[in-house]
């Protein structure tokens, strides 16, 4: 430090400037047994006595000057009586610990990601699972079958009972329960007609579920459906 041509010569010591600030930093020299008033005196007196005054070392001296002033005036005000509850320290510790946690976590993340810029890395991993998209519905069916299941599905007329015959109240029908007898028919059959599957049918609505049975049999593998030929027989058998 450019200081060290000027020399402090007080009472408790004697030497450069920026060691006595260094010595009352740590502690080895009371700083109320300095003369802060005197160290400047002679400082003044110093400054007159050289041929050219350099402004550089005058702003250290009142950089220094600043650190000592602040630090006397802080051992001479009266210090704040320590919490006299000590549950107040510990949360003030706890609340510190946490803190110094938080701090860490987003050192650690700014680390992962300035690496990341390093190595080239313009993207970021996304870690919420990518959306679960639906397989597409393969049912391994022509065009032509397709239609001419719906076709023989809706031109099937269930049984009606005669006139002045109340027949049985409707049934409520489930799809899992067509599935079920659906594979179970065309298990046992080895080979079945479209046909002989829907001539069991009791209403119109049977005859949907029926239809939807066998599409979705097909979408999961379990059937295979043949026509040889066009508006010709619909066979269904086991996959």
């Amino acid at each position: 430090m450019k200081t060290l041509d000027y020399r402090v010569q007080l009472p408790v010591f004697e030497g450069p400037l920026d060691l006595l600030l260094y010595l009352i930093e740590r502690q080895e020299l009371d700083i109320t047994q300095v003369s802060l008033a005197r160290v400047t005196d002679q400082y003044l007196e110093y400054l007159q006595r050289l041929s050219e005054r350099r402004a550089g070392e005058l702003a250290e001296f009142l950089v220094i000057a600043a650190k000592l002033l602040l630090i006397k005036s802080r051992a001479l005000l009266p210090q704040p009586p320590p919490p006299s509850e000590p549950d107040e320290e510990e949360d003030g510790g706890e609340e510190l610990v946490r803190q110094l946690a938080a701090y860490k976590r987003f050192k650690e993340v700014a680390a992962a990601l300035r690496q990341r810029e390093e190595e080239g890395w313009r993207s970021f991993v996304r870690l919420a699972p990518p959306p679960k998209i639906e397989p597409p519905l393969e049912l391994h069916l022509s065009l032509e079958e397709l239609v001419a299941l719906v076709r023989q599905a809706l031109a099937i007329e269930p049984e009606t009972p005669p006139v002045g015959r109340v027949g049985p109240p409707p049934q409520r029908i489930h799809l899992e329960e067509r599935l079920a007898a659906v594979e179970a028919a065309v298990t046992q059959a080895g080979r079945l007609t479209f046909r002989a599957l829907l001539s069991e049918a009791a209403s119109r609505l049977e005859i949907i579920v029926t239809l939807l049975a066998v599409l979705e049999l097909l979408k999961r593998q379990r059937i295979r459906v043949e026509q040889a030929s066009l508006f010709g027989e619909i066979w269904i058998s086991p996959q």
